[in-house]
């Protein structure tokens, strides 16, 4: 999955510069590239429904965002009640085994609701400029929390033996839209390459730079399932022991997810706000982009009160609108570039392989995510336990 996602990265790049040189445009983002290449089509259909391609691009990038911001209000909602429910039971002896009591406190969607007046303010934040100070904060926090996830699940790693090597097959759905959510980075691709000072490098930035994450998310994920086993929760900071060290992994790694929602919603509403600011006059402009930002935090809120559930949420927002920016859109967009110029069957065919993979994963991903929040909501009774043995 890492492999094909990187490679429809590169064939957007490579479709932007073709497009750039041909038009003799300093930049194109994702959205204009898709439109010249229809404008610039042998086909009539596509040429007259060009600028539906940006428009469709635009809205995708919209629902992918606005899902990440429906994921984080998920993830912090899990972890800091965790915090709270274990907090009369946490000790500084963090190699305990014995099982904590967890006290009774709200429900997750309470836990959601209760981050929404905070994270309306923090999208209140128009400037990027003042929002990559508070990025770097949110970078230092989670990789202080990534290194001591690390240093606690390479150790004391029991006997895999009783693992499965393979899940059921009804699970690769989800997992596919788990993945493509994990590396779905393809809108701020075209904006990184524009930024560089050598931008013909930038294919060696990508590939390196996406290699390394490929490898963190494996041994995570590996090392992940051999500590903790068949029953390790949605997120691996759920699974940390109840001691006072790791639970301020919770907290911090937490923290870095908070700062990070402001940018996360960044690029919805450089989408939305503007359309919705060009419609009323000048002393009315700065209440439409306020009321407008909240709105847009409140419908992720509402979103992420439907759907509580980590695992189902973050594989419906993969398989919905990642699966389309960021693996049925750039083998399109490469033959719409190419086709006028030759094309070998061979990429066609390749082309036309990795859309239809991405078709089906995002109507599988899609109906097996729904499938499964029905049938969790019919047996919610289980989903509260009050007890967790810690490792």
């Amino acid at each position: 999955m890492g492999i094909i996602a990187v490679h429809c990265m590169d064939l957007l790049v490579k479709c932007a510069n073709h497009i750039c040189q041909r038009t003799q445009r300093q930049f194109v983002d994702y959205g204009d590239a898709v439109m010249y290449s229809m404008e610039a089509s042998t086909s009539p259909w596509l040429r007259d429904r060009a600028a539906w391609g940006r428009r469709t691009v635009g809205f995708f990038l919209i629902l992918t965002q606005l899902g990440f911001c429906c994921v984080y209000f998920v993830f912090l909602a899990d972890n800091i009640k965790q915090v709270v429910e274990a907090a009369n039971g946490t000790t500084n002896n963090c190699s305990s085994t014995a099982a904590v009591l967890l006290k009774d406190s709200m429900d997750s969607r309470l836990y959601i609701l209760s981050f929404l007046p905070f994270l309306i303010l923090m999208v209140f934040i128009r400037n990027l400029r003042y929002l990559s100070g508070f990025s770097l904060l949110a970078n230092v926090a989670m990789l202080g929390s990534v290194v001591m996830i690390y240093q606690y699940i390479c150790r004391d790693i029991p006997d895999p033996t009783h693992l499965s090597y393979a899940a059921s097959w009804r699970t690769y759905p989800l997992f596919f839209g788990t993945a493509i959510f994990a590396f779905e980075g393809i809108g701020v691709v075209l904006p990184l390459e524009n930024k560089m000072k050598i931008p013909h490098q930038f294919p060696v930035v990508l590939y390196v730079g996406m290699g390394f994450v490929t490898l963190l998310y494996i041994s995570m994920g590996t090392l992940g399932y051999l500590r903790f086993g068949s029953d390790i929760k949605p997120s691996i900071t759920l699974n940390l022991p109840n001691c006072w060290f790791y639970q301020s992994v919770k907290l911090l790694y937490s923290l870095g997810i908070f700062i990070s929602f402001a940018l996360q919603f960044y690029v919805a509403a450089e989408i939305i706000v503007p359309s919705a600011t060009s419609q009323v006059g000048e002393r009315w402009v700065l209440l439409v982009d306020l009321s407008v930002r909240a709105a847009l935090v409140c419908i992720t809120c509402v979103l992420a009160i439907l759907i509580p559930r980590l695992d189902l949420v973050i594989s419906l927002v993969g398989s919905v609108s990642s699966s389309a920016l960021a693996l049925i859109i750039p083998p399109l967009l490469e033959i719409t570039t190419y086709y006028s110029e030759g094309l070998s069957r061979w990429v066609v065919a390749k082309d036309v392989l990795i859309s239809l993979l991405g078709f089906l994963g995002f109507v599988l991903g899609t109906y097996v995510s729904i499938w499964e929040l029905i049938v969790s909501d019919s047996s919610a009774g289980h989903i509260n336990a009050t007890v967790y043995a810690v490792q």
